[in-house]
Order: structure tokens, then C-alpha cells, then sequence
């Protein structure tokens, strides 16, 4: 696990245990390439998530990577090539498309933090068209070729994103009781 300092590794590490899989927090780019599963989980903004990848010297061993991996929250919108976030942000562009922020509306506040419908398009991802998980976020990538299932708030909200070795998770699996825990599982599968 990615540890840029901007993450839920804790939640994201309990959710592991419980499905007997033990992980390391590290920013050593040796361990991240060589390792099985690499998850890279975020919590905050994108401009200090990007402060910290290039501080800690990550980009191109993120964009590089060959083995499995898993973007969760921050972590999925910093895989796009761009973020409004921060007056703007270049991020690791590994999935084209841009992050924008979401419009609030009567009924719909920003950030949208609940449960919210999954429409699934591949569901070899483990999630089912009709289940529900977790989002807290502020922030969302545009919908795209990428996307394998989303939500609606407002506009579509790619929940999974997929692109070669990557998948995001724009959702918290790890908040998202069995329906997440399915998830982690099916990725970990993988």
C-alpha cells in the first residue's frame, strides 16, 4: 500500500486483515514494483497527493507499473490526467480524462458522502448492477471509455474505472460492508 500521507491505509489496511491479507505501507519504490497487489489509497487533495508522489519520486514507478493495482478515491481521480482541484492539477495520466468538481443541487450536496446505486457494466469486478457502497468525495473523473460501473449525483459518476493494470475505485470499498468487501476480494483475485 502507497503511503503518500493523504490516505485511509488504516480502514483500508483493516479490510485486508479481514480478508486474511496482511499489507505493507511503504513509499520505497523498489517494494511498490516488486510486490504481488499494489493499492494506492487516498484521503484529501489531489495537489498535495501530486506534492507527495513527485517529493517521494513515485510518478513514473506508478505510471510504469505492471503488476495488479487499485486506486481508491484520491487514489482513482489521481490515475486521470488531470484535477480542477487546487486551482488545477496535473496528475499521473494513466486513464484520460479530467476530475471536476460536482455540483451541488437541492437534495445533492458537496460532498456527496452516503450510499448511493451502482449501474455495472462489467461485473467481473464483483459488483452487481442495483448494489449500493459508500462515497465521500467532492470531486469526480468524467464519465468515459474507462468507467465499468457508476452512480448518478447530478451527472454520472464513474464508481470503477479500469485501464490495463489499473482499476479505481472512486467509492470506498472498504466502508462499503460486504458489497466492498466482494470488491477488495474480486481484486485481489485478480
Amino acid at each position: 500500500m502507497v503511503d503518500l500521507g493523504c490516505g485511509n491505509t488504516g480502514s483500508v489496511s483493516m479490510a485486508l486483515e479481514r480478508l486474511g491479507i496482511t499489507s505493507e505501507l511503504t513509499v520505497d519504490p523498489e517494494v511498490i514494483t516488486s510486490a504481488d497487489k499494489v493499492l494506492l489509497p487516498g484521503v484529501g487533495a489531489a495537489g498535495y497527493a501530486m506534492d507527495q508522489v513527485r517529493r517521494l519520486g513515485l510518478g513514473d514507478v506508478l505510471r510504469t507499473l505492471d503488476r495488479p493495482a487499485l486506486g481508491i478515491c484520491l487514489g482513482m481521480q489521481l490515475l486521470f490526467e488531470r484535477s480542477e482541484e487546487d486551482e488545477g492539477v496535473e496528475t499521473l495520466g494513466i486513464i484520460q480524462g479530467s476530475v471536476r468538481k460536482l455540483g451541488a443541487a437541492p437534495g445533492r450536496p458537496v460532498p456527496h458522502m452516503g450510499w448511493s446505486k451502482l449501474e455495472v457494466f462489467d461485473d467481473s469486478v464483483g459488483l452487481s448492477y442495483g448494489d449500493y457502497v459508500y462515497f465521500a468525495h467532492s470531486f469526480a473523473c468524467d464519465d468515459g471509455p474507462a468507467s465499468v460501473a457508476r452512480a448518478q449525483y447530478g451527472r454520472p459518476v464513474p464508481a470503477v474505472v479500469r485501464k490495463n493494470n489499473w482499476t479505481g475505485a472512486q467509492f470506498h470499498p472498504e466502508r462499503s460492508g460486504p458489497v466492498g468487501a466482494r470488491f477488495i476480494e474480486t481484486w485481489l483475485n485478480s
